[in-house]
């Protein structure tokens, strides 16, 4: 049995998802003022002198904080239900086909949020690895749980959950620069689909 680690957005999806359920599930009030507060932020990731998980980071605490949680997971499962099956890549529903069908553990190693990922995934009988939100007395904080889910994080995460030496390959796929540890992790690493040099 092999470990088959995807990550989500850009490499099973055509899209990505983080903006886009984000500003489905932040309150209408807010999505105005969050444009104006984020905007020097986002000007900074296009040019690529802010990172992703700075945005990200960012993004959850200006538009989810003091959300009800119940809230943001009904937004997720919307999300999940409705949006996600129109972007998923079908070579990416086929790989995932083809690691299940071996037997393998099927895993997204993910920065996307669980309200939405986790909605989509276990249905699927896919494990998932990614970023969660803090919540206190019911109410979204505006912080993560444990942390972004992105670059060494990831391979972090995916050793304290799976004891690799159980298994007899590893195989990851992935399409940025915050996947690029746990591309390494791997015995047969895809970066945007194409089979990497080991």
């Amino acid at each position: 049995m092999d470990l088959a680690l995807f990550d989500f957005d850009g490499t099973i999806t055509t899209v990505e998802t983080f903006p886009i359920f984000m500003r489905r599930a932040v309150p209408r009030a807010r999505l105005a003022i969050g444009a104006c507060v984020l905007a020097p932020w986002l000007v900074g990731y296009r040019s690529g002198a802010v990172s992703g998980k700075t945005v990200r980071a960012a993004m959850v605490r200006v538009g989810l904080r003091g959300v009800p949680e119940t809230r943001a997971r009904d937004a997720g499962r919307r999300f999940a239900q409705e949006f996600l099956p129109d972007v998923i890549r079908s070579q990416a529903s086929e790989r995932i086909d083809w690691h299940k069908t071996r037997g393998d553990t099927v895993v997204i190693v993910s920065a996307a949020l669980d309200l939405y990922l986790s909605e989509w995934a276990h249905p699927r009988g896919i494990d998932v690895v990614c970023s969660r939100l803090e919540a206190k007395d019911g109410l979204l904080t505006g912080r993560y749980h444990g942390g972004d889910c992105c670059g060494p994080e990831k391979v972090a995460r995916i050793r304290a959950r799976y004891d690799l030496k159980r298994y007899a390959q590893i195989f990851a796929y992935g399409d940025t620069v915050e996947d690029r540890e746990m591309l390494r992790l791997a015995n047969h690493s895809f970066y945007r689909w194409q089979a990497q040099a080991i």
